[in-house]
């Protein structure tokens, strides 16, 4: 399995990245299986220099924020008027309601407008779901509106996505055992204190601690304005080795 951060700006695109995107790779049957985790604000460009979007095998939306979501919009232009002709429709696995939120967001008025460039599914708490090589089971996390953390696992390797989420209960079955953990850090210990929205890093680090068996704590979702040294030297105090920064374009092989 191999992840590739095609954006991680937390909360809207920054100076250096799109907003959030993740982009998980395994063979399987003879091909490259391709899954994008998110498709955020600015991401839909970035992801053309590594793949053709028209080669995705499916999307999963942690939530319906727009930094995690918007850039669909632009993907059902790619998927409805691409010159070589309408490819199938996309799986697209989403919160309830996924279809028709991306529907008005286009400014169409039939909430089963995009059915024909996308095959919306509805994402159900700790109930997996196979695409190629991978099972990806989601977890509701802790955010203001239906959001998901997911779970993604193939070839014996574990990858948990944490989404958008605050502390809550279960972080524990998504993350324990995770190769790497992939998690929102965008707010700052000690000066963000809203309860319910974001973790900071000193809290990612404590929540990947308790759930055991992490072997390696990426941060993410770092919004523009803070210093992500700050956030990386607030979890480095709570976890036993060094934690990673995501790192737009880059690739890890898991």
């Amino acid at each position: 399995m191999r992840l590739t951060i095609v954006g991680c700006s937390g909360s809207f695109a920054g100076p250096t990245s799109p907003a959030s995107c993740y982009l998980v790779r395994a063979e399987h049957e003879g091909r490259t299986w391709n899954l994008a985790l998110d498709i955020g604000a600015g991401a839909l460009g970035t992801l053309q220099q590594h793949i053709d979007p028209r080669d995705l095998d499916a999307i999963v939306l942690s939530h319906l924020h727009p930094d995690h979501c918007i850039d669909l919009c632009g993907l059902y232009v790619v998927q409805r008027y691409h010159p070589e002709g309408p490819s199938r429709p996309l799986p697209v696995y989403g919160p309830t309601g996924s279809g028709k939120r991306m529907s008005e967001a286009y400014g169409l008025d039939d909430q089963h407008a995009m059915d024909s460039e996308f095959d919306y599914r509805d994402l159900v708490d700790r109930t997996p779901l196979t695409v190629g090589p991978f099972t990806i089971t989601p977890f509701a996390v802790n955010h203001p509106i239906e959001a998901y953390g997911v779970r993604v696992e193939a070839d014996g390797v574990v990858l948990a996505y944490t989404g958008d989420t605050d502390e809550c209960d279960a972080l524990t079955p998504l993350m324990t055992g995770a190769d790497l953990v992939l998690a929102d850090a965008a707010f700052v210990e000690g000066r963000d204190d809203a309860p319910g929205i974001h973790m900071s890093g000193a809290s990612c680090a404590r929540t990947a601690l308790r759930a055991g068996g992490v072997r390696r704590l990426m941060l993410t979702h770092i919004p523009a304005w803070n210093d992500p040294e700050v956030c990386r030297s607030q979890a480095e105090q709570h976890w036993p080795t060094e934690v990673e920064l995501a790192t737009p374009g880059a690739t890890y092989d898991l």
